[in-house]
């Protein structure tokens, strides 16, 4: 059986192709545009999996999309309305003039940079009435929650024209393949308990999804044993924590499609203790679960941007997400008694949250899915497809699943662009020797990665060892960023680098939950690790990347260290580089040393002193 799952076409639209319950192969159609989160049919991807597969659209069985029909949708979204109108006409338990006023007295002066911020007292200016038009829509009253109910039905008005125009899309573009009468869809987030549960290789497990919206629902928890999911608890939209995360980045002047995870590394710098009050009083409890009080209102976040300096906003948001998603979980775990817990949709992306629900007390087992945002969608309904028809999917050992290229293709890349190169006789040694010798060498090797993550096949490579390489390499690559690059790190050698691994061994292979470091990890690879003393690795092993284990060996063998820099190989705000022109590219606009192209090794004819360069960043700072 075939059959071809399609992501949610409103961005990051992705096509996914299993065979008899194995994922063959999977692309987002970004790679191939080459325009980030790219929205609209998938028609690149979709030819370019059929191909990779060798399957003719006519083979298809089934073609599974993760959203019902847009009717069906829209009359999810109007029922929820009515019921967040009446939710929000009870009182809040405090005012929040007052306790913006109490959070107002909790700010201290400081005085430490925080490299991409004038200082670490920087807040949001906007004119005088911008700030008093927000302290008027966000406060509470009844003028507030008419406030609330409109950008509620603005929203639900943008988003059915939205889901009409997209589902207008699919079936054109499935017709163009000839698929169209083999189209079935999947509430939403059973895609994500699907793409959650199946692949991480746990035989009973707590299911959690949270994301922005999906078929009605912000969330939900599952109990999933065998082949079967029950479904125990829905947080109904517009309860959503990633809307309310979305708030923050866009009130801080980010793109919450694109930027969230810049605030995850923004809020190690702050106290959340300023505002989290504030935050906390937004959300209301029963024994199952939550609601969230105004939560299609987006003043308060721009009124509090303004006041406060972007460091504690972004510390609150974070630790407030932190201890409500625990607390959730928690309830769940407790009562029915599990001890492993599997995670997708687009929270899940927020590894510092993983790595919290990770900790809480009686969970030993954590899996996320790799593509946890709308982009594994496509999976996840091929999933159920499959398990419908009572075959057990494969659990993978690794997510290189999208396209790779010829020698012959890598060579003339090089040869058009008119690179010198050579073809080294041992290329994973010469690179990790280059890499000892402080050299920047971007990594092209094999098949792409599925997912949001570089996982060292189309990565950029870099010794540890000096932190200032976090503001230098950025700055060549065009980057704004406020978390650490993430390290690479052999398997044998995981305990060495971080604690409390155990049970979340396999889903740290995609790099998708932080953990506190060792002492040895802080001294040997501070370039790796947060300031609040965490760090995001891939754990790499012989069998999922032969290659890449092999290149992180040989430069264990040169430093004694089993970690190595690995960032996405993209300039800023491209999608991670696809094919080898797209490589060869993103070497020369980011002005990198090497580039390591399959066999082939070519050399910057502008290279730079790394070294001479970090040290004249940390003399200026």
């Amino acid at each position: 059986m075939i059959v071809v799952g399609i992501s949610p076409l409103d961005k990051d639209a992705t096509v996914t192709l299993m065979a008899d319950g194995r994922v063959v192969a999977a692309v987002a159609e970004e790679r191939l545009s080459r325009q980030k989160m790219q929205d609209g049919f998938p028609r690149r991807a979709l030819a370019m999996v059929l191909a990779r597969a060798g399957v003719k659209a006519a083979e298809v069985d089934r073609v599974a999309y993760g959203f019902l029909a847009a009717a069906d949708e829209a009359a999810l979204m109007r029922k929820n309305l009515a019921a967040d109108t009446a939710f929000n006409r009870s009182p809040k338990p405090r005012k929040t003039a007052g306790l913006i006023r109490e959070a107002l007295g909790r700010v201290t002066q400081r005085d430490f940079g925080v490299h991409g911020l004038k200082s670490a007292m920087d807040r949001m200016t906007k004119p005088w009435w911008k700030d008093l038009g927000y302290a008027l829509c966000s406060g509470d009253g009844a003028f507030g929650a008419a406030l609330n109910r409109r950008q509620y039905e603005t929203w639900v008005r943008e988003a059915v024209a939205a889901h009409e125009k997209y589902q207008a899309e699919l079936l054109s573009g499935l017709r163009e393949f000839g698929l169209e009468t083999k189209l079935v869809r999947v509430p939403h987030h059973e895609t994500h308990e699907a793409n959650a549960y199946f692949p991480s290789g746990f035989d009973r497990a707590l299911v959690v999804t949270l994301d922005g919206y999906g078929s009605g629902l912000a969330g939900t928890v599952s109990l999933a044993e065998g082949t079967s999911i029950r479904r125990l608890h829905n947080l109904d939209f517009p309860y959503s924590l990633g809307t309310f995360y979305e708030t923050v980045t866009s009130a801080l002047g980010m793109r919450p499609d694109r930027h969230a995870g810049k605030v995850v590394g923004l809020a190690a710098w702050g106290d959340p203790a300023v505002l989290g009050p504030v935050l906390h009083d937004l959300f209301a409890w029963d024994d199952d679960g939550f609601k969230i009080r105004r939560s299609s209102d987006v003043t308060l976040a721009r009124r509090l941007a303004a006041q406060f300096p972007k460091i504690d906003l972004a510390a609150a948001y974070q630790r407030v997400l932190e201890e409500v998603a625990t607390r959730y979980v928690k309830i769940h775990v407790d009562r029915h008694k599990v001890d492993t817990v599997v995670l997708s949709g687009g929270v899940a992306a927020n590894v510092k949250l993983n790595q919290r629900i990770y900790e809480i007390p009686g969970v030993r087992r954590i899996y996320v899915h790799p593509n946890m945002g709308d982009g594994g969608c496509g999976t996840g309904a091929a999933l159920v497809e499959f398990v419908k028809r009572g075959v057990r999917p494969e659990v993978p050992q690794h997510v290189y699943y999208g396209p790779e290229y010829t020698e012959a293709e890598m060579e003339a890349a090089l040869r058009a662009a008119g690179v010198a190169y050579t073809r080294a006789g041992d290329v994973e040694a010469e690179v990790a020797r280059l890499v000892a010798n402080d050299k920047v060498v971007a990594r092209f090797q094999g098949r792409m990665e599925y997912g949001p993550r570089a996982l060292g096949n189309r990565s950029i490579l870099y010794q540890a060892k000096n932190p200032e390489v976090n503001q230098w390499l950025n700055a060549r690559l065009k980057r704004t960023e406020f978390m650490p690059f993430a390290p690479s790190t052999l398997y044998e050698d995981r305990h060495l680098c971080y604690r409390n691994v155990e049970g979340a061994e396999h889903t740290a292979k995609f790099m998708t939950v932080t953990f506190d470091v060792t002492p040895w990890m802080q001294e040997h690879c501070p370039a790796a690790v947060h300031v609040d003393g965490t760090a995001r690795p891939q754990l790499v092993t012989a069998e999922t990347n032969p290659s890449y284990h092999r290149l992180l060996s040989e430069y264990k063998k040169l430093t004694g260290i089993p970690s190595v820099i690995n960032t996405s190989f993209n300039m800023h705000e491209e999608p991670i580089i696809c094919s080898p022109d797209d490589a060869v590219r993103g070497f020369l606009d980011g002005r990198l040393d090497y580039l390591a192209l399959g066999p082939f090794l070519a050399k910057s004819s502008d290279e730079v002193d790394n070294a001479t360069a970090a040290r004249r960043l940390g003399a200026a700072v």
